[in-house]
């Protein structure tokens, strides 16, 4: 019993080695990769954007005037005709004061008409005043004349003035009326009713500096769409008015739009920022600028306000030689990591401050590059990029297509080094790794 007991356990630790053993051999020849040969593809450069379905024209119509709803003639997703009558607020307020305008006009006229007579009789007599003064100064005195003159030139005056009352009380009626025409709502467009805030019966408020007026409806022209999209800062000098477009709109998920690019907004569209950082200066977390995607052939059953998401077809490229998304990396130009650590680094804090010194200044020296596979090792090949497409980069320099490339794993690469070892992963080993990921 004992002797069985101690083969058996001579068997696991047989085992055991044996796995280190097979893991130490595996080590040994080299890195696991995937790889691809450098062909030449068709390439298309998109930028994808997301943002909402909205109707080239659209009226927000809100109330220039407060006062409770008595007609509501239209409901939503109702179609109007420019000048269909929309609602009417109650007027009797209004009416009252044109009323008022109109009493305050007639007032005014009144006053002008006796500042009339008044100013005839006064140069009626300045002027008998000044015949006497001139046949015969016993008569009438100087005084007499002159204070004559002067009431004549007062009661010129007051015309004037009675003339303005009649001016300022003509321009309060119109104000009146005006404020009367606006108890009735007309559409001012033909569109569709495509939201409606407002019952018959509620108040309709006017809005102020600090506190907007009540929305009572939108009328807008559903034949021509648009997707309203964000685009990145970086991307936005790729965009070109006129570049096509593809629209995916979350409610009709197995529809494609076609669209053109028919605007980009001149001025950013502010991201949120932080407060200010212990440095005392601001961070901005992003700054994005809207672009304006005209749909080719809009259907009936879009909604303004919908989720869409435009991949924007920037560059397109025939027949171009290009290497795969995730085999390009950086290396310095020897092609080393660019993250390299001594490994005196943790007990020694000046090597740490050489270490990192020696990383930025790789950083600034670090160019683009893929791993050429020869023979089981790598080589690092510095290459120039185009266009991206979906899955490849255009490769404008460094390569002549044919070659090898190291295409994964992401890990494989960020690990390998010019001269490294590597073995190329058997078909069932990259299946099961792919089915990890």
């Amino acid at each position: 019993m004992k002797t069985r007991t101690i083969l058996i356990a001579g068997g696991v630790v047989a085992l055991a080695g044996g796995g280190i053993a097979a893991r130490s051999a595996l080590a040994d020849r080299g890195t696991e990769v995937r790889t691809e040969v450098v062909a030449r593809r068709d390439l298309t450069s998109i930028v994808t954007a997301s943002g909402t379905i909205d109707p080239k024209r659209r009226v927000d119509i809100s109330a220039d005037i407060s006062g409770r709803v008595i007609e509501l003639t239209v409901e939503e997703g109702e179609w109007v005709n420019r000048g269909d009558l929309l609602l009417r607020i109650d007027p009797t307020a209004y009416q009252a004061a044109v009323r008022r305008a109109e009493a305050a006009v007639a007032q005014a006229q009144a006053r002008a008409a006796q500042a009339r007579a008044n100013l005839l009789q006064a140069q009626s007599a300045a002027r008998r005043a000044d015949q006497l003064s001139r046949s015969s100064e016993q008569l009438i005195s100087a005084a007499d004349a002159e204070q004559a003159r002067t009431q004549a030139a007062v009661a010129q005056a007051e015309l004037e003035a009675a003339r303005f009352g009649v001016a300022q009380a003509q321009a309060g009626l119109s104000e009146a009326r005006e404020a009367l025409r606006k108890t009735t709502i007309v559409a001012p467009m033909s569109g569709r009713v495509t939201r409606l805030n407002i019952e018959e019966g509620e108040t309709a408020i006017v809005g102020t500096m600090n506190n907007p007026g009540s929305l009572l409806l939108t009328v807008a022209d559903l034949s021509v769409m648009e997707a309203r999209v964000r685009v990145d800062e970086t991307d936005v000098p790729d965009i070109q008015v006129g570049d096509s477009a593809r629209v995916r709109i979350d409610a009709f998920p197995d529809r494609v739009f076609p669209g053109t690019v028919t605007r980009i907004a001149n001025s950013s569209l502010r991201g949120a920022t932080a407060g200010l950082a212990a440095g005392g200066g601001s961070e901005q977390q992003s700054v994005d600028f809207e672009v304006v995607v005209t749909l080719a052939d809009p259907p009936e059953q879009l909604r303004p306000d919908l989720s869409a998401t435009a991949d924007i077809v920037t560059e397109t490229r025939r027949n171009a030689l290009s290497v795969p998304i995730i085999a390009l990396t950086v290396r310095d130009p020897r092609g080393k990591k660019l993250d390299r650590r001594d490994t005196e680094e943790e007990q020694d804090p000046a090597a740490s401050a050489r270490n990192e010194r020696e990383r930025k200044r790789a950083e600034e020296e670090g160019v683009e590059g893929v791993f050429v596979v020869r023979g089981d090792s790598v080589a690092f090949v510095p290459v120039k990029v185009g266009i991206p497409g979906d899955r490849y980069f255009e490769v404008e320099s460094g390569l002549r297509g044919g070659e090898i490339v190291v295409s994964g794993t992401y890990q494989a690469i960020r690990e390998l080094e010019s001269g490294s070892r590597i073995r190329a992963a058997r078909d069932g080993e990259e299946k099961a790794g792919k089915g990890k990921g």
